[in-house]
């Protein structure tokens, strides 16, 4: 089986949603925050395991664009200047999926970094 292709990719402005529907019948709503707290970057997952830098303070980060890369991934564009996550649809479909235990799982580890999401 072959992965699942997006069928559309909405930004909602307002509520900084990105809004992705798949040909295998799913649809995701994900904020921008999510989105780039689990950026693909080097910069964010580091080059192991290990090295993953914690992304503190992204709560009002926006997407300013959305660029595709062939025909396979999308970069995102932030309000905060990061640029260097390349999004492959199957990443987006993962992300998609699996985002209230990633949600979970980030505002786990910024507690126990002594962190707080400010709104």
């Amino acid at each position: 089986m072959t992965s699942p292709k997006p069928d559309n990719i909405t930004y909602h402005q307002k509520s900084r949603l990105l809004e992705i529907s798949f040909n295998e019948g799913s649809n995701f709503k994900m904020s921008a925050e999510y989105l780039r707290v689990h950026s693909p970057s080097a910069e964010v997952q580091g080059h192991s395991l290990d090295q993953a830098v914690l992304q503190i303070g992204k709560e009002n980060v926006k997407i300013e664009a959305i660029d595709p890369v062939g025909n396979y991934a999308v970069i995102l564009r932030f309000s905060d200047d990061h640029d260097t996550g390349i999004y492959a649809w199957e990443t987006l479909y993962e992300l998609g999926k699996n985002q209230q235990t990633n949600w979970e799982n980030y505002l786990e580890r910024l507690r126990a970094a002594g962190h707080e999401r400010k709104l």
